[in-house]
Parts: structure tokens; sequence; C-alpha cells
């Protein structure tokens, strides 16, 4: 466990089940821990004034890190530094938290949102995310990993910030300076594997499986012999980040990839460990699933026999509106090529909701139940890291797509009802690629990730040659964001449409409606365009390069916002090639009946 300060001595703590000797190491002296219960271990050792470094010896190996290490100055294998959490002066104490319901999540990668690539330098930049309209912003995980850029996902040391970034207290920094500005912060976790380089864990317990792995490494002890403590281990520092660095939502990565056969899931349980913290700090704290098993059970209630989940990402939305909009069908986007793949995600949530799929060879999913699960539980984005970053080359759609499809991708995405994420540049339309990279020290490791990203590419179908070394600091360097583009051109352009769209979502009480029964949508036979009709506000989206007629809409409908040509003629509308209109239009007797209530439904 990580040491906390005393008045003249540190305490040092660390669960170490099947040693028979630890001893903590500070400066030159070594110092043995005692044995207290349930393989911890513990003493007291009288330190110096100054930083205190220190690590562990296990059964004579080592020294290791702290697997609890808050802080790494030297890297993942050096040894750890104390550091305190609660030495920072907070000036947060009115912020009150945001609900998930009705926000909108910038997603951001520290390392390449700024040229510097540091926490201090992403604050800098939070005065744009206020004027584009957003409420949360979730980092790309921050926690300790080998090297020094890396896309957060090889982190080993789950309680240390990175220090290229700037460390835990450039963290606090970062968090007080969104709460200042009126923006929360969801922090993205990995509790799945762990990274390939720095992973000293199995030298203190069982915190790893022998007999279960993922395409990442060696999946998590959630269910065999002490597990009891993993579990601890990894509650507790969700619970850190909630806590000790006033984050408001956690983003639970690859949940599909954790092996858990226990009656109480790991996600459930720490669903109500965060519901408990969020009743003591009074204010909301959001925890968001990454799985791609399309299985509602997440977001289901612990009331009715779910985990309690506030909200899931949901790929089957970035995969329909991708086909629509660039008719790309290669791998996984083949299931979507139906003409209704839309409208279908817009109203039911999930595409496959036990439907075939081609790619896997099998049905996948199972429906959502749209009378008791609101839309705002699923999170959807027309970009995400993984959706550009998993690209062969970590092409944007700006790259392919023409201005008015980009924006026909932000309407669809902020005016449907969905919880919406934009991807940090998709607002200006940025140049820049964003690409996987590593920087591993180790060469064999480097090379053997090459290969595997080549490997993945296969199954794609995609170009093996074009793809980046993720090894080469070029590829780090071109992802990074170019701020000097957004002002000028087709990218202020787009960025001032993006912020139009948040204004009306914002003003539009008929968006923020928390029933599926309040969206309707219809698609074109052929494709062609989209109606999407809530309360009051349709949009009217033309995907196809030909000028379409509005299809049954009020002409006098009064248009709110529209990008493209959308003429009239003859009280009809016309809407232009790749073009889109907002309306504000009348509700329909079909939305005055789904708006009733059920006494209302049984009145005479």
């Amino acid at each position: 466990m990580m040491a906390t300060d005393r008045s003249r001595s540190q305490a040092f703590e660390v669960w170490a089940p099947e040693a028979t000797t630890v001893q903590v190491v500070v400066g030159e002296a070594a110092h043995p821990l005692q044995a207290v219960a349930d393989g911890w271990w513990r003493t007291d050792v009288p330190v110096p004034g100054g930083p205190i470094d220190y690590g562990y010896l296990i059964d004579g190996a080592g020294p290791y890190p702290d697997p609890r290490s808050r802080r790494q100055p030297n890297g993942v294998h050096a040894l750890s530094r104390v550091y305190d959490p609660d030495g920072f002066a907070w000036t947060d104490h009115a912020w009150s938290g945001r609900q998930l319901a009705g926000a909108v999540i910038y997603e951001l990668h520290i390392g390449t949102f700024t040229t510097e690539g540091t926490l201090d330098a992403a604050a800098a930049r939070l005065d744009h995310l206020v004027e584009l309209g957003v409420d949360f912003v979730e980092l790309l995980p921050v926690n300790a990993f080998n090297g020094v850029h890396n896309w957060g996902y090889d982190g080993v040391l789950w309680y240390a910030v990175h220090e290229p970034y700037g460390g835990p207290e450039a963290y606090q920094r970062f968090v007080n300076s969104c709460h200042a500005a009126g923006l929360g912060v969801i922090q993205d976790v990995v509790y799945n594997h762990l990274g390939p380089s720095g992973n000293y864990l199995p030298q203190f317990g069982p915190y790893l499986r022998t007999d279960a792995a993922s395409t990442w490494g060696s999946a998590l002890n959630l269910d065999g012999p002490g597990s009891d403590e993993v579990r601890r281990y990894i509650i507790d520092n969700a619970l850190g980040w909630l806590g000790d660095y006033h984050v408001d939502g956690l983003r639970l990565d690859a949940v599909h990839a954790l092996v858990d056969t226990r009656a109480l899931p790991l996600l459930e349980e720490l669903a109500g460990a965060v519901a408990s913290l969020s009743a003591a700090v009074q204010r909301p704290l959001s925890l968001i699933a990454e799985s791609d098993l399309n299985n509602p059970i997440l977001i289901t209630s612990r009331e009715s026999g779910g985990y309690g989940l506030d909200a899931q990402w949901n790929d089957d939305f970035h995969h329909a509106l991708h086909v629509a909009l660039s008719g790309e069908v290669t791998g996984y986007y083949a299931d979507f090529a139906a003409p209704g793949a839309l409208a279908k995600t817009l109203t039911g949530g999930f595409f496959h909701d036990g439907t075939m799929s081609t790619f896997r060879g099998r049905h996948h999913g199972r429906p959502i139940d749209t009378r008791t699960i609101p839309p705002a539980r699923l999170v959807v984005y027309s970009q995400d890291h993984d959706q550009i970053g998993n690209r062969a080359i970590g092409d944007r759609p700006s790259s392919t797509l023409d201005d008015g499809q980009l924006a026909i991708a932000a309407a669809v995405t902020l005016l449907g009802p969905f919880t919406p994420m934009l991807f940090m540049g998709e607002e200006w339309a940025a140049s820049t690629p964003w690409q996987f990279f590593t920087s591993h020290p180790e060469p064999d490791l480097g090379q053997a990730t090459a290969r595997g990203r080549l490997a993945e590419f296969a199954r794609m179908g995609w170009d093996e040659s074009a793809v980046p070394n993720p090894q080469d600091p070029q590829t780090f360097l071109r992802s990074k964001l170019d701020w000097t583009e957004k002002d000028d051109g087709r990218h202020a352009r787009l960025l001032a449409f993006y912020r139009e769209l948040a204004r009306i979502r914002r003003e539009r009480p008929d968006l923020r409606d928390q029933r599926f029964a309040s969206v309707h949508a219809d698609a074109a036979a052929d494709a062609a365009w989209l109606v999407l009709r809530r309360e009051r506000t349709t949009l009217v989206v033309n995907f196809s390069a030909d000028a379409r007629p509005l299809p049954g809409i009020v002409p006098a409908a009064e248009v709110i916002a529209s990008f493209g040509s959308c003429l009239s003629a003859g009280g009809d509308r016309t809407l232009g090639p790749h073009s889109l209109v907002v309306l504000d239009t009348p509700p329909t007797d079909s939305d005055r009946h789904a708006s009733r209530t059920p006494s209302e439904e049984a009145a005479p």
C-alpha cells in the first residue's frame, strides 16, 4: 500500500501473501516488515526530510516498486516515491458535479492534445472546450507505463500518474482547473490487463490468472484464490481517482475481457462502492463501460438484477453511421451495410440485438428494454481513439469525407438521443492523423508490437505496407493536434457548426428527452436519406451525392440550422448533396401518444 506521512516516521504496508520475508528499502537501508493479517505486511521507518524513495524486497528479490505507488519519478522499473494526495490545495469546494444525462463528453489524449503533451498544457486549452459546449473531459489512461509516449493502455502501476504528463500534482491541478471552468472529468482506466513491461505484481501475489488471457496479456485474478485482495486493489484504485483526485467518472476499458465467475461480479461490486462514495461526497459519480458484448445487463439497475453501471459505449452507432457516410464495408463494417442499420440503432440502441453478425460468424447481442433503460446510458461517437487509431494509417474521417458529410456525422451524434462523445480535434476537422504509437525501450518488445500491429490488419483487409511503425517517434509526433489550423477555412466553418449544434442541444428540451419512445427514425430504401424526429425537432440528412426532396416534412416548418443547401420551390424543400437541415416541427399524433403516461392512457 502507498505509504502515508507520519510525524517522524513513515508507515509502509504491502500485500504479499506468499512471501516468507518482506523488506522495504529506503535510502541505503533495508527494513523488515512484520506480517499482520490476510497476507499484509507493515512497518514504521524513521525517515529524514525531503522526498522519500522506496521499494520492496520480496524474499530477498527486488527492490520492486510499490503496487500502490502514487509516483514513479524515474520510471516504472525504479523506486516509488511517497506522495500524499491530501497535500493538494483544492479550490473546487463549490463543485457539485455533472449528471451524465444531457451531457457532451470530449475524449482527449494528454500526450497529443497539445504540443507540450502535459496536463498543465491541456489545462490551458479548457476555454476552447467550454466555448465548444462540452460538459465532460474524458482522458485516455494516464497511469504509469514504460517509455515516454503511449496510448496509455500499457499501464503497469495503476495508482501512479505518468511522470512525463506532470505526475500526480499536475493531475490534481488539471481536475481543479476543469471544475473551475465548469467541466467534469472522466478518467479512462484499464482493469482487464497490464502492460508488457514493468509489471511486478506477480512478484507480490496472485494478481494474475495463469489459465486465461486476452490479446493484451494475462487476465486479472478476479475469482480464484486470493482474488478478494485483487478486487480490493481494483476498487480502491477506482475510489482513489474519484475521491483523492476529485474525478467525476470512470470509463472502464474493455470489460468484456474481465474473466469473473463469482456470484457478485466485480462490476456490480464496483458500482455499489461508487454509489456509496457518491452519497458521501454528495455529487454524481459515473461509471461507463466499454464492452463489445451488446449486453444491457451492464446498464440495467442493480435493483432490476443488472450491474448498475451508468452507461456503456455503443460501437454499433459508430459503425452504422460510418457505413452510411463512407460506404466502407470491409471487416466488421460489413454487418452494417443494410440501409436501415442507422435508423434501427437510433431507435433501439443496438443494431446487433440478437441478430446474425457475419463478421463474428454467429448471432450477437440482446435487445435493450427501451421501456426502462434511457438512451443516455449509451455513449455514442462518430470518432474515438479506437475507431481512428485502429485504422491502418490512423486517418480521420476528415481525410476522406467532405465538409457536408462531416457536418452530418456531427448532427446525428449531437442531436440524437444518446450521450454524445467527441474525439479531440474532430470539431475542427483536424488534418492530423491519430496513429497507434508506442515507445517501448526494449527492442524485442518494440519489434513484437510492430509485428502484432501488422497481423491485426491482415484480417481487416487493409494494406499492411501503409501501416506506420508504432515505435517510430514520428508516428507519435504526427498524431499531435495542430491548433493553428482551427480558425481557418473548412476548420473554422465546421468548428462554428459544432458549437451551433451543441447550443441547439442545450436549448431544446425535447433533445434531452430520456425516453426511447420519443425517438422516431426513418431511412430511405437506398440509404440516401435519414429523418430523425423528436417531439419538436426534426433532423433531415441527405447522405447521397444528389439533391433530394425533403421526405414528408411539413413545408412550413422553421429552419433552425442547416449545412449545405436547403432550397424552397413552390412550397417544397430540396436538400442538396451531403446536406442536412434541422427543423422546428409541431408534434404529431404519435408523438403526443408516446408522451402520455400510463395513467393517462387508461383514462376514458
